[in-house]
């Protein structure tokens, strides 16, 4: 099996799914499209994995390959084929495909929980998954309204559309399923992300980010390797 991965920051990459491609002998190919990195043919992968970063989907302006970017995902969703996006990734195939994508009102920076819709409770991305589970929030932006034939799969009151589904195979999800004990660390780096985190919690807020989800880390990778199954489940069928 070989995955095509799309990164925009490299800090943003697949995280503790690297271990569990490298357990199974999943090949993948990381494309650093903030480097510059141009895409390969689509046609020699099984599935794409698109991750987060720093930028917002429409700033084409300041980061002219999002719009080769964006088109690669239109036509990898046209053909059907498996596709998972993640935070940024997630936005990025809603607005690809019609759907609306803008700035919240407030980011949801922390650990909070996401439940299942009654759609998601039956979706093969979540299968095995509990109802409601807590996830790793860090975004300012959101999917605002869905492309057309999408289906919500996860939701919590901060943010209605934490995952989607469109066609068969291409999911979407706002939360960060793919932390490791560095992640946290690594994304309070980068500026925008910990000008996000301050702007709620005040300058104490990443240490406290920290704690928070190292105290959960287990549930995180449990769910992070379910998640995995079921995501290679799809790519199977």
């Amino acid at each position: 099996m070989k995955i095509l991965v799309f990164q925009h920051v490299a800090a943003e990459h697949p995280g503790s799914f690297r271990d569990l491609m490298r357990a199974d002998g999943t090949q993948w190919h990381p494309v650093e499209l903030d480097e510059g990195e141009p895409i390969p043919p689509l046609d020699d992968y099984d599935a794409l994995m698109v991750f987060g970063g720093p930028m917002d989907v429409w700033q084409e302006q300041e980061h002219p390959w999002l719009v080769a970017e964006k088109a690669a995902i239109r036509a990898w969703a046209a053909k059907d084929r498996p596709y998972l996006g993640v935070c940024l990734g997630h936005q990025l195939l809603a607005d690809a495909l019609g759907g609306k994508v803008g700035l919240m009102d407030k980011p949801e920076v922390g650990v909070t929980e996401v439940s299942l819709t009654p759609a998601g409770r039956s979706a093969p991305l979540f299968t095995g998954l509990a109802p409601t589970f807590p996830t790793l929030q860090w975004h300012g932006a959101a999917v605002l309204e869905l492309p057309p034939g999408a289906t919500v799969l996860a939701e919590n009151a901060h943010c209605p559309i934490q995952s989607i589904q469109v066609g068969r195979r291409a999911f979407g999800i706002q939360y960060h399923v793919e932390l490791t004990d560095a992640t946290v660390p690594e994304w309070g780096a980068i500026t925008e992300y910990r000008c996000a985190l301050e702007a709620i919690t005040g300058p104490g807020g990443q240490a406290a980010l920290e704690t928070a989800t190292r105290e959960k880390m287990p549930v995180f990778q449990a769910a992070a390797r379910q998640l995995y199954a079921n995501f290679k489940s799809v790519i199977a069928n």
